[in-house]
């Protein structure tokens, strides 16, 4: 799991970057956030690294994403 709670862009998506190199193919992350540019930076970011974005949620401004690493 990576927490980013309290983070703003470009924060969510460094550390982002550096979990998603130590995950093995067929591991999921699982991203808390509360920065709401997430809605839009997760989903491009996976497109790029081509991840898979399995789930997403939006809850009392809370941004929760699920990441398959094929």
């Amino acid at each position: 799991m990576l927490d980013t709670s309290g983070l703003y862009c470009p924060e969510p998506l460094m550390l982002l970057h550096a979990k998603v190199n130590e995950l093995a193919a067929g591991e999921v992350l699982k991203v808390i956030a509360t920065d709401p540019a997430t809605l839009r930076d997760v989903p491009k970011f996976c497109h790029f690294l081509q991840l898979n974005l399995l789930k997403q949620e939006t809850a009392d401004n809370l941004y929760t994403y699920w990441l398959g690493k094929g």
